[in-house]
């Protein structure tokens, strides 16, 4: 999938297209004069459209960062799905800041974002759009649309997985839609196609609905491993319902940690195992080195996919100062993101864990100006350099792929759920799992820790050290109090250089001021 996904997006018919906000700068008509009949005529159709739904989590258009663009309102190169989530997830965190000055970027990390701001706009207007598109092809996917097409037998079955496909693309969209912006528009296949105005539907309905929905497909997706790669399988909607159960009593107000042991232990008794090498899981041929831990990638190919976003931004970004693009494999760098003290000294612990990758050469531990480069450490992880060492197929485009779900976060998840007081799991088996995770970091069995020191805080640190940069921060900080709080600060949270805790209403994101003008039936979230 890899390949294929970037040969031929599907071309859906223009009256499907319409978004689901009635802002006018959302709607998205691609210049194509094609139907429906003509898109949907055989497999291979319905196959090029499920192509555009996964490109659209790591592209931008159809035709690169120059024009076709997906979404109006915002830099095209800003666009990507990928970019504004992960930007979302870790600039307003301890693990990211950056330098640059392109709009409201640091009022991220600063947490003073508005209802306004340009970026929070695009992702939301990216989730709506990828909604839209998941919409569709469940609606030309339902089995009387094939009887009406005459597509049966195998070819039928085939549609029907890529329908359940596009089923967990679509939750995997309203989940993020949850967990950043709450009480938000909803709309499914079963509404009329066309600009109208979508309800609200409620953080507390919204996360019954992707539970519902997740549970459903499970039993309709492959088998796990048994898809193409970077396809969704059944392990992919284990893995966020997983991640929607840990999270539940932020979301609901009632705990759900049962469940997140019972779905991490169906992830866990799946053929995945943890890949020998961690620094293997970020590498420009992690489809081969990572595919056993690797539960659902966000793919990347530098020859076939042109995007400023997605692992392009993430291996550019990040040098800075003295570093050298030839050794990330890449063409320049883009002197942005770096990382911040408190961050660094998450990594006090023993010696030798190979997850602590900071370059310090030139790089002042604190922050004083975040505009500076050369101010924080720079992070290595994502990289455009095979394992082996080669460069990947493009110096400008990456080839890496983005880890959305893997392995280690469900011994994460599973292990923090035994300790919240799930069922269904031990304190033996959360052990041994956090302490295989600490094996591959070190090397060998230096890293382990004892019954006693497996407290909430050390999950909270090990998944730190272990996910960063995988845009997972920002939720782990609100589900553990810290995101907002006084209970830990970070170099300028809340706009001061030691850090200040801000107003709890930041532990949601606004809805967009446009889209509360053009959808009355919206209510923004308290503070905004």
């Amino acid at each position: 999938m890899k390949n294929k996904i970037f040969k031929a997006f599907g071309l859906l018919a223009i009256t499907s297209l319409l978004m689901v906000s009635c802002t006018k700068d959302l709607d998205r008509l691609p210049p194509y004069d094609f139907s429906s009949a003509q898109v949907y005529k055989d497999l291979a159709g319905y196959k090029q459209v499920l192509a555009k739904l996964y490109a659209g989590l790591s592209l931008t258009g159809n035709s690169g960062p120059d024009g076709q663009g997906d979404i109006r309102g915002i830099d095209e190169g800003f666009s990507s799905y990928l970019r504004q989530y992960w930007q979302a997830q870790e600039l307003s965190t301890d693990e990211a800041v950056i330098a640059w000055n392109d709009a409201t970027i640091k009022d991220f990390h600063f947490m003073t974002w508005s209802s306004s701001d340009v970026f929070l706009r695009a992702l939301y207007y990216r989730m709506y759009f990828q909604i839209a598109l998941c919409n569709e092809f469940i609606r030309e996917s339902d089995p009387s649309k094939l009887a009406e097409r005459n597509i049966a037998g195998a070819d039928a079955a085939e549609i029907g997985f890529m329908r359940a496909e596009a089923k967990f693309l679509r939750a995997l969209s309203y989940y993020h839609a949850l967990d950043l912006y709450g009480n938000v528009p909803f709309v499914t296949e079963n509404d009329a196609v066309g600009a109208f105005l979508p309800p609200r539907i409620t953080r507390t309905a919204l996360f019954n609905y992707v539970e519902s929905e997740l549970k459903a497909i499970e039993t309709t997706l492959k088998d796990a491993k048994a898809n193409e790669y970077g396809r969704a399988d059944k392990a992919a909607a284990w893995a966020l319902l997983s991640r929607l159960y840990l999270n539940a009593e932020i979301y609901t107000g009632t705990s759900r940690y049962t469940e997140a042991i019972t779905y991490s232990n169906k992830v866990i008794t799946a053929p995945y195992s943890l890949t020998g090498n961690w620094r293997n899981l970020f590498v420009a041929d992690n489809n081969l080195t990572g595919a056993n831990e690797i539960i659902f990638p966000i793919t990347f190919d530098g020859s076939k996919s042109r995007t400023w976003g997605g692992t392009t931004y993430l291996i550019h970004a990040p040098i800075v100062g003295s570093m050298n693009p030839n050794s990330f494999g890449v063409d320049f760098g883009w002197g942005g993101i770096r990382t911040t003290k408190q961050f660094v000294q998450k990594f006090a612990g023993p010696a030798g864990d190979s997850r602590m990758n900071f370059y310090t050469s030139g790089q002042n531990l604190d922050i004083n100006d975040i505009g500076t480069a050369t101010d924080g450490y720079g992070i290595v992880k994502f990289s455009n350099k095979t394992s082996g060492g080669g460069n990947g197929s493009n110096p400008t485009w990456t080839d890496t792929d983005f880890p959305m779900f893997r392995l280690a976060e469900i011994y994460l998840n599973y292990a923090e759920a035994v300790l919240r007081g799930g069922a269904g799991g031990d304190a033996a088996t959360a052990l041994n799992y956090i302490n295989m995770l600490r094996q591959r970091a070190y090397g060998n069995a230096s890293g382990n820790i004892t019954a006693g020191q497996l407290d909430l805080q050390f999950i909270l640190d090990e998944r730190a050290k272990e996910l960063h940069w995988e845009a997972v921060r920002r939720t782990d900080l609100v589900r553990y109090g810290q995101f907002t709080t006084g209970a830990y600060l970070w170099a300028w949270k809340g706009n001061t250089f030691n850090g200040q805790a801000v107003g709890s209403h930041r532990n949601l994101y606004p809805v967009p001021a446009s889209d509360l003008i053009a959808n009355p039936n919206l209510v923004q979230n308290t503070g905004y």
